[in-house]
């Protein structure tokens, strides 16, 4: 099948800048695809080119076969945007705010209402219809943002941050919904900072840094290739752990310390537990856990802060 997003090459400069550095993606028909990275890696300015409002510095880029810089217009009448800061009218209703928005894209009166009517139900807003945006919770906001996103029927779906800032119920409801819309034969391009999200709605997905693609895998794939399957975290106190380190070099695969525990990825945690008692070592807290897309995402790109 022809992929719905197809790039090679692919750059974006902002003068002397590079913000996307020459990365190679291919989103098929179907997929939840997921962008991860740090602050300035590149996933916004990717999400802008491929949602047509950036245009290429240079490679090639297809979006549902077609090219945006020709035939922008097009593509957008058949992509749904749920940008990372809800964009909702605060004088109208929430069934106004779709019905309006439908009507942008030639859906008649009759079908805006209908189509409305079925997004509401799907987003959970029925009994809030004729409700201003402003009393409703954030989690509320986000599901009829993504209602608002579908009202075009779209095949391509391309989702900024979709849960920041929620609780963890609504974040819930959130996966829920989306992963309904992935059940319906909608793809999904979504960009986040939380990882057990991504690992929750990613078929596959890329992790950016500096501009570039670093890697590319399924959640499971990537936590096998670049990390180790268990990992052990160790507390001392509040003793100085630069002393510890050498210590431990040996047991596991790797010693990462951190400034509050150091943590042991090893492929049986127990027997890595084992080994530290053995060499004399008496952490105040041990904890054996399963390796996460977050251990790599944090190997790949650094601990280093990045504003």
């Amino acid at each position: 099948m022809q992929p719905l997003i197809y790039a090679r090459g692919l750059v974006k400069r902002f003068g002397s800048f590079t913000a996307v550095d020459g990365i190679d993606l291919e989103v098929q028909p179907g997929e939840a695809f997921g962008f991860l990275g740090p602050n300035g890696a590149g996933k916004s300015s990717t999400m802008r080119m491929i949602s047509c409002v950036s245009m290429p510095s240079a490679g090639e880029l297809r979006i549902l076969g077609r090219d945006p810089v020709r035939e922008g217009p097009a593509i957008r009448a058949r992509l749904g945007v749920c940008p990372q800061l809800d964009n909702l009218d605060p004088d109208l209703t929430v069934w106004e705010n779709l019905t309006t928005y439908a009507r942008y894209f030639g859906l008649s009166r009759a079908e805006a209402r209908r189509k409305a009517g079925e997004l509401l139900e799907f987003a959970q807003l029925t009994e809030k219809a004729s409700s201003l945006v402003e009393p409703l919770s954030g989690g509320m906001k986000r599901r009829l943002t993504i209602a608002r996103a579908m009202v075009n029927d779209p095949e391509l779906v391309l989702l900024d941050e979709p849960t920041t800032g929620l609780d963890p119920q609504a974040r819930h409801l959130l996966w829920e919904r989306l992963f309904r819309l992935k059940q319906q034969g909608v793809t999904l391009v979504l960009t986040t900072h939380y990882m057990d999200e991504a690992e929750q709605l990613c078929d596959r997905l890329v992790v950016m840094d500096g501009g570039r693609i670093v890697a590319e895998g399924s959640p499971r794939r990537l936590i096998e290739d670049y990390s180790s399957p268990e990992v052990v975290e160790l507390r001392f106190g509040l003793e100085e752990l630069a002393g510890y380190v050498p210590r431990l070099e040996g047991v596991g695969d790797r010693v990462d310390p951190l400034p509050d525990r150091i943590l042991l990825y090893a492929k049986d945690g127990d027997e890595a537990v084992a080994e530290v008692h053995r060499r004399g070592l008496t952490p105040s807290s041990v904890l054996v856990r399963r390796s996460t897309l977050e251990d790599v995402f944090l190997h790949l790109t650094g601990r280093t802060l990045v504003d």
